[in-house]
Parts: structure tokens; sequence; C-alpha cells
């Protein structure tokens, strides 16, 4: 397979479409893609843990004082510009956390040691990094990423290009940001390194619960090639009892249905605990696992895995105090009796042995349970419609905005100022672009979906009020724009 054979920049713009056929047949390769060059014995370990790092910066019209007309930066370059304004001063040691992790990972292997580490960078900081010219940081982890003699350590998570949270997400844009990461991340890192990217980590850990919402978000999961996601321990739920999940240090089923009677799954990895820098910080995963014990699973003894995801660069003990604690235990835990895995590894261990996704427990996205308990199946979306309001004014607990790393936070509810321009510009995406069938090589649909793709990025909710709310809102005003001014007066 060749190294890159999908240009980086087209057109002054991250490729992020027109190579749908080459991404899917490189996402449809079969493994094992680590197993071989694992090294760790798993049938003699007696747990393990895992980590992932949660990298982004979203993309702002902030490269001008005018808000209107200003040119669309990462935060990231606009922190550098401003280092007076807030916390900004962080911005250059932020950057050190987006390099470091390629540095860690050939200073221990050239210890001989075995680290790991999950990566999870949304599409927007890597387009932010090379937009700054920050190539440093892009090689250094191309490096790590594709040299063979460390990329049996690094596991690279799929993700939503603009950092897309699935429960309020068009479902059709959802799977288009998908696609998007998975284009720009092959033109960065090469089609072979792609083909390994098999685990999938949803922005904000938002799984939804909306049972047509999240059997779209498995489907496209599914179809685009992955085989497992990364789910919060308190977004999902027994199907056999709706209790919460009692043994989260093993591989889970996630089994969605939609209103229609169809049914689809896929393997979940259940993310313990919150999501406290602290914990990857202090590599609190590495001493949880140290108590664990093997677990029983078909028939097979198997290690327990603590699984744990943090924001990378967020927070004083990620700053500051990870490097030197991530260095201190991957060299002790290598080779232990309590080691470091990455997931798609485990699960290639348990195929090997076997166990395979059939005999992992099923669970279902919150709520499910009591929505199944009445509803008649395959009546389809005006009945589930009907049977949400009933079950929503008889407890006002009950809600299907979905779940996320805090279970006290809805990404719908407060952001309507937001929310309906970004709906109006996807209605205009579908009807303008998608409808048409417009040709995803055109320099025309990139433009648009660049436009789209960056109206949705979770920041511009999360922050609430004020010049994040701003910047989305100016955003959905410009792709409105390059839809109406591409699209009106050609034909596809």
């Amino acid at each position: 397979m060749n190294a890159k054979v999908i240009p980086e920049y087209a057109g002054g713009l991250p490729n992020i479409c027109g190579s749908e056929d080459l991404v899917a047949e490189t996402m449809g390769r079969s493994g094992p893609f680590y197993l071989g060059d694992s090294g760790v014995r798993f049938e003699s370990i007696r747990s393990a843990f895992a980590i992932a790092l949660h990298m982004h910066q979203p993309l702002i019209p902030a490269g001008g004082a005018d808000l209107r007309t200003a040119r669309v930066i990462s935060n990231l370059e606009y922190m550098m510009d401003h280092p007076e304004t807030g916390d900004n001063h962080n911005a250059p040691v932020f950057c050190r956390c987006y390099k470091r992790m390629g540095e860690f990972i050939r200073q221990l292997v050239e210890a001989g040691k075995q680290p790991r580490v999950m990566l999870d960078y949304s599409g927007c900081l890597l387009h932010g990094l090379c937009q700054m010219g920050k190539y440093d940081v892009i090689e250094g982890l191309r490096a790590v990423t594709c040299d063979p003699v460390y990329r049996p350590y690094i596991e690279w998570l799929g993700a939503p290009w603009g950092h897309a949270v699935a429960p309020s997400t068009p479902v059709q844009d959802y799977r288009l940001h998908v696609r998007a990461w998975q284009h720009f991340f092959a033109a960065l890192f090469g089609l072979e390194a792609l083909s390994r990217v098999r685990g999938f980590s949803p922005c904000e850990m938002a799984l939804p619960n909306h049972p047509d919402v999240c059997y779209e978000f498995v489907k496209t999961l599914k179809e685009c090639g992955y085989r497992w996601v990364l789910v919060q321990e308190h977004t999902v739920e027994r199907i056999e009892d709706g209790e919460a999940v009692r043994y989260p240090h093993i591989p889970h089923r996630l089994i969605v249905r939609n209103s229609l009677g169809e049914s689809i799954c896929i393997t979940a990895i259940i993310k313990t605990r919150g999501s406290d820098s602290k914990l990857i910080g202090q590599m609190q995963p590495y001493y949880e696992a140290k108590m664990l014990r093997r677990s029983e699973l078909a028939g097979s003894s198997v290690p327990a895995v603590v699984t744990q995801i943090a924001d990378g660069e967020n927070g004083g003990v990620m700053m500051n105090e990870f490097g030197s604690k991530y260095l201190d235990v991957m060299a002790e835990a290598s080779g232990s009796l309590t080691c470091p895995v990455n997931p798609t590894e485990y699960l290639e261990y348990l195929d090997s042995i076997g166990v395979t996704e059939a005999a992992f427990p099923a669970v279902q996205p919150v709520m499910q349970g009591r929505i199944w308990e009445r509803f008649t199946d395959g009546a389809g979306p005006e009945a589930m419609a009907k049977l949400i309001k009933d079950l929503e004014k008889e407890d006002d607990r009950f809600h299907i905005e979905g779940g996320s790393w805090t279970n006290n936070i809805s990404w719908v509810r407060g952001y309507e100022d937001v929310l309906g321009p970004m709906q109006s510009t996807s209605a205009l995406f579908a009807e303008k672009v998608l409808s048409r069938d417009v040709p995803t090589s055109e320099s025309r649909y990139r433009n648009a979906l660049f436009g789209l793709l960056i109206t949705q990025t979770s920041c511009f909710r999360y922050w609430g009020k004020g010049i994040w709310t701003d910047y989305g809102r100016e955003l959905c005003r410009r792709a409105t724009n390059i839809l109406r001014d591409e699209f009106c007066m050609k034909k596809a």
C-alpha cells in the first residue's frame, strides 16, 4: 500500500473528500493489525490498562478584528497571538503536548520498554497545526505512526472531523464528519496508517440514546470500517434488566435498534469512572488495574483491562505532571503482570483464542429499556415520537438527548441560539448538495463541506453564550452564503 496517495490539501482547503472509494477500500482491509507485533503475553498477564489522549482546538473566525471578515484560524493560533487574554499564555505548552507523545514513545522503545497510548486528534486540530506551520508536530507524530519500529505502540482513534457531538448532529452530517477525518488522516499519515484505525472516539463521549439516531450512529461507524467504539460507563445499561454495567473491564456488545425494527451492533470498550484529567495525568488506570484479576469470558480466562480517556493538554496536571508520570509508569509496567495495551490488539488476542463479539455482555444506550418495554416493534418514527413524549411527561428524568462524559450536560437544551442556524445550514447543504449528488471531487463541494463541518464543532455549544455563540453563528452565515453562491445557479 502506498505510504501516501491522497494530497494533504486541495484548493487551499484540507483534503476531506473526493477519495471515498479509496478510503472505503482501505478501511475494508482485514487484520490482525497489531497482534503479530504486540509482544504482550496475554495468556500470562493478570490485568492491563489502556489510556487515550483526546486533543482538540476549534476553528474560529478570529483572524482579524471584524468578525464578519476575519480569517478562519485555529483557536490555538488565536491563543498564540493574544497571550495576554485569559489562559492563552498556555498555548506554547498546549503545542508541546500535541507533539510530545511521539518523543515519549521513541524514548521508551529505545530503552527496551513496551509503552502504549491511544491518540484522538480532531481534524480541526490537525488542520490548524498545518495552517500554523507546526509541521514539527505532524512530523513527530508521523514518525511513530508510520515507522514499523514504533507503530505497534500507538493506536489512533477515529473521530468526527469537526468535533461534532453525535446526539444533536444530523445523522447524514455525522457520516460526513467521520469520512472527512479518515480522508485527512490518510492524507497526513498514509493509507497504511489509516487501515489500522479500528476504534472510534465520540466527541465529549456523547452517545446518542434516541433509538433512530443511535442506530444511524452505529451504522455509520460499521459502514466506515470501525470495529469498536469507546463509551462512557454511565451512558449504557444492561439489556436484560436496564441496570448499570457490572464489569466494565471486559469488552461489551452495544446493540441498538430503531423504530423500524432494524438492529445493529458494535463492540463497545467501556471507559470507566469520570473524566477528570487527573486520572490519566497521574496514570490512575495502571493502579486500578493492578488490583484486578483475570476474568472468565466464553469459557476462557482473559485479563481485565481498565480503559480511560482524558484531554491530553488541558489542566495543570496534564500540562505539567503527566509527562514524567507516563514515562515512569510505562517503564515500570512494561513486561509486568499488569501491562499497558491498546484495545485493538486485545480484541485481536480474543479473536485468536476463539472469543468473539457474540460472547460479550450486551448493553444498550441508557433509557432505551423503558422505550422497548412499551414500543411495538417496527411501529415507525411517529409512534416512537409519541411514546417518547409520553415518557417525558411521566418522568422529568427521562430524556433522549444522549449521554456524555458528564451526565448533567445536555447538548440540546439551552443552545437554541446556535442550534437553529446549525440546523438551517445543514438543511441547506442537504438540499443544495446531497440531494443533487454533487460529485465529492468538485472544489465547490469541498468548500461547502468544509464550511458545514466547522459550524458543528461542540465548542460553540459547550461554552454557552457570548463570543463562542457568535463564532458559531458567523460560521453558519458564511457556510450559508457559500451554499447559496456556489449552488444557486449551477446544476450538479
